[in-house]
């Protein structure tokens, strides 16, 4: 059986678009429907799809991490949204890090190029009809939002997501700043700017004392924070030293100036190709941006940082998937209907994309009459798509990809890289053999 209709991909997203790309590869006639320019959520800014918020970072690219693991399944999978990031990389040690704007316009090409997809730039305000795929995001607009909630008759369920500011390559002070990787990998990727512990308090100090701003009275009801994306002052009302052994933890690092190792050290990313811009590693938050602006510049090496953006922080939704959602990311009412991305609550950029990947190809093996793909419990996408679907969970909230969603190896291996590349390997020989697996009972 063959499906001749077209199918619907609503969100331009990180989901959407590797959704679309799936779709379009099967030789289906997708639209993909984008809000923007016409409309936008409080935190967009670019035209252009596929645009990242908070960071640019998409995580670890090796191999013995759970992003890297994530990321090599998509590549085996025909990621577009990974061919464009090799496309637009900046230096960012072992992480795979991309110009947020060369990478949104690359994707953008991609699909405009491709002749199975059409683009439409208008908001869908209603739940749709047929085959299709709400990735939204988890700014999903109020009306779609409405409708979704009529629709399924369940509540969403909300948590905070915050951004970091970023500041300008040339305002940063060189003679204190110090390029360098922890423990010396990826070269000399980031800029540290190293404290003593009489500069930590200071910071520290003001940090936890900073007026914050004002959340929206719609945004206040069930408040929750999403660990992944803590605000910086939140993390530090943990404790003095919760810094210090987080985002601002010294080890690995020697300032050159002492010869010895700092107390406390803010990394700051480079957010573009020409350098031109760097973000505050780890400093997402919801300061008011004038306290921002001051607190942040008793940073050693920021004292006279000019900002290009102010970190922020918004709310995000996603829909309690265990109650809503098969394997697949189906509707398990109308099985026509999937999500993907955020809005599912997997949680990070390629989670997202990851989703929208999955998603695309169940619904295109759905329509085509062929069984779905069943993915191992050893890969991070099996993990991540069974625990969208998994009915025990009773408090569903947000998680990325992590090496604890995995089945341990069925022998004991101490060292922590050693396993967790073992872990690796075998999640990859896995998702070959179900993909091989698959293409023979297909052509049987």
């Amino acid at each position: 059986m063959r499906y001749n209709g077209g199918v619907t991909v609503i969100g331009g997203g990180l989901a959407g678009c590797e959704a679309a790309h799936r779709l379009a590869a099967y030789g289906f006639s997708v639209t993909l429907y984008e809000m923007k320019p016409s409309r936008r959520s409080p935190a967009h800014t670019l035209d252009s799809l596929c645009e990242l918020v908070c960071s640019n970072s998409l995580k670890a690219d090796r191999l013995s991490s759970a992003g890297g693991l994530l990321k090599a399944e998509m590549r085996r999978m025909g990621s577009l949204l990974l061919e464009a990031a090799a496309l637009c990389a900046v230096p960012a040690g072992g992480a795979l890090a991309v110009d947020r704007e060369q990478f949104s316009r690359l994707v953008t090409k991609k699909l405009t190029e491709n002749p199975n997809v059409k683009i439409i730039r208008e908001e869908i305000a209603d739940f749709p009809n047929g085959p299709a795929i709400i990735a939204t995001g988890p700014l999903t607009s109020f009306a779609l939002g409405e409708a979704i909630r009529a629709r399924l008759g369940q509540d969403y369920l909300s948590f905070y997501d915050a951004a970091a500011p970023i500041v300008t390559g040339d305002s940063i002070n060189r003679e204190i700043v110090f390029p360098a990787a922890r423990y010396g990998k990826g070269g000399e990727d980031y800029l540290n700017c190293p404290m003593n512990k009489e500069e930590y308090d200071r910071f520290y100090a003001a940090l936890t004392t900073g007026e914050r701003a004002l959340l929206k009275d719609f945004e206040t009801d069930r408040i929750q924070v999403y660990e992944g994306c803590m605000p910086v002052e939140v993390l530090a009302g943990r404790g003095v030293d919760a810094l210090r052994f987080g985002p601002l933890k010294p080890v690995g690092l020697t300032d050159p100036r002492t010869g010895r190792r700092p107390w406390a050290v803010v990394q700051l990313r480079q957010e573009n190709a020409a350098a031109s811009q760097y973000n505050l590693v780890g400093f997402q938050t919801n300061l008011k941006f004038g306290e921002q602006k001051r607190i942040f510049s008793l940073i050693p090496g920021l004292e006279n940082a000019e900002f290009t953006r102010y970190g922020v922080m918004h709310r995000n939704t996603f829909v309690d998937a265990p109650r809503l959602l098969d394997e697949t990311f189906a509707l398990r009412q109308d099985p026509a209907i999937a999500f993907a991305g955020q809005i599912t609550g997997v949680e990070g950029y390629m989670e997202s994309a990851a989703s929208g990947i999955l998603a695309a190809e169940q619904l295109a093996r759905r329509l085509n009459g062929r069984p779905a793909l069943t993915l191992p419990p050893e890969t991070m996408l099996g993990a991540l798509s069974a625990r969208v679907a998994d009915q025990t969970i009773t408090d569903y909230q947000p998680m990325g990809a992590n090496m604890g969603l995995l089945p341990p190896l069925a022998h004991r291996i101490k060292d922590k890289q050693q396993k967790y590349t073992a872990i690796s390997e075998r999640a990859l020989a896995a998702l070959e053999q179900a993909l091989t697996d698959t293409d023979e009972g297909d052509q049987q």
